[in-house]
């Protein structure tokens, strides 16, 4: 770089901070409705604004020579100094769907005579077709309450991603996240994720009084019960049969967490890696259906963990070779990359097994090995995104599988009230 592009960039720098600085000290005194105004003067209309020396400042970003590359990442920097603070707000929360949708409809470059203008316009279009205003545009589904509570299955699986706090760090943050982004996210994260452990244990403990009244011979009185609302998209039966079979017993009167704790144990005393993967398959195939495992599925299995890490077969087992092996398995069983997104495997187990069984062989890998934890949640962001533009009766498997998953890991990792359903197991 040269000394006169160093100065520019510089200067653009220099910019940049004015800018965050003015919004900052804007929205810490203008309502929600007063900086979306600002916005779409700023970034929509982009001819002029009440401040020069800010409008001075878009207008040397605009047109600096870093502009094509740099500009989504300071407009997108922009949009979070207000969603960071409207976040932590109730009353102000449903203004940042209002503010992503501002760049919905951005008026035709052409149509204004000024030069930065069209600049701005032509850049906001851009940003319009970055990562930045994908995830940007999931916060918005977030913060929108009422997308996913109809039960339109005509609308896209985009709009379900309120329910599924586990995908929040993988599909709202993108490459330019600020640190105080990633803590907006996680506190969204945090508090859905409660709403919805307190609306489970609250139905839980309902159905339980529920069948307890009934069970006493009064049905009168059960139907004076307060209702508790199922807060899952799976029926009452199949929530019913996915709780059992989390909290459970599954495989010769023991539940998830003692199949787990069971292979650990035993692990600790195994001399090589290559009986590691044995004794792993083993693990896996148990609770499968024979029927079905007999087929193909075992046998693909067992050759995927032959040819896992292979030159390490006389190793001894350590926590590298079992965090490797358990994110290669979550690989072959669910899907790979963004890239290669094939999922062959995970629909043909929910096609055979159903999407509570095939959550549960995924739950037992996460059990013994819980560092893979957030590459389980990376591993569905993939398929959520593949999908998210899809009807979600389209992909009802996956939403099936959504939809265990939120519970399971809330059941496992969460603190979800399950003690009721504990004493009846």
């Amino acid at each position: 770089m040269n000394i006169q592009n160093e100065i520019n960039v510089r200067q653009t720098n220099a910019q940049e901070q004015l800018l965050y600085q003015h919004l900052i000290s804007c929205v810490q005194v203008d309502s929600p409705s007063q900086m979306i105004e600002r916005f779409q003067q700023l970034f929509i209309d982009g001819v002029g604004y009440s401040d020069p020396q800010v409008w001075q400042s878009i207008e040397q970003i605009a047109l600096s020579k870093q502009a094509e590359q740099e500009f989504r990442f300071v407009l997108n920097r922009c949009c979070h100094i207000l969603i960071n603070r409207w976040q932590m707000q109730p009353q102000m929360q449903a203004a940042i769907p209002e503010l992503v949708d501002l760049f919905v409809n951005v008026p035709d470059p052409g149509a204004t005579r000024s030069r930065v203008g069209r600049r701005v316009r032509q850049l906001v279009q851009q940003f319009n077709e970055s990562d930045q205003y994908v995830t940007l545009r999931r916060l918005a589904q977030v913060m929108n309450q009422a997308a996913e509570t109809s039960g339109n299955g005509s609308k896209p699986l985009g709009t379900l991603i309120r329910r599924y706090p586990y995908l929040y760090e993988h599909c709202l943050l993108s490459e330019d996240s600020s640190y105080e982004h990633q803590q907006t996210v996680r506190q969204i994260q945090s508090r859905i994720q409660k709403k919805f452990e307190v609306d489970l244990s609250q139905y839980i403990n309902y159905q339980l009084r529920r069948s307890e009244v009934i069970r006493l011979g009064s049905p009168s009185a059960a139907a004076r019960l307060k209702q508790v609302e199922n807060p899952t998209l799976l029926s009452d039966r199949e929530l019913g049969g996915a709780l059992k079979h989390f909290v459970g017993k599954v495989d010769r009167g023991h539940t998830y967490r003692d199949l787990a704790n069971s292979f650990i144990n035993h692990t600790s005393e195994i001399n090589s890696f290559s009986d590691f993967k044995s004794d792993l398959y083993e693990y896996l195939i148990s609770g499968i259906d024979r029927n079905y495992g007999d087929r193909q599925f075992n046998e693909r299995l067992y050759a995927h963990l032959n040819h896992t890490l292979a030159p390490s077969n006389d190793q001894k087992t350590s926590e590298f070779l079992i965090v490797r092996t358990c994110s290669q398995l979550l690989n072959f069983l669910i899907v790979e990359s963004p890239q290669r997104p094939n999922h062959f495997v995970f629909v043909d187990l929910i096609t055979n097994l159903g999407a509570t069984l095939t959550t549960g062989l995924i739950l037992k890998i996460v059990l013994l090995c819980r560092k893979v934890k957030p590459y389980l949640e990376k591993r569905f962001s993939i398929l959520f995104n593949h999908y998210e533009s899809s009807a979600r009766d389209g992909v009802p498997w996956l939403v099936k599988s959504l939809e265990n998953l939120n519970l399971a890991l809330s059941i496992h990792f969460g603190a979800a009230d399950i003690s009721g359903l504990k004493q009846i197991m």
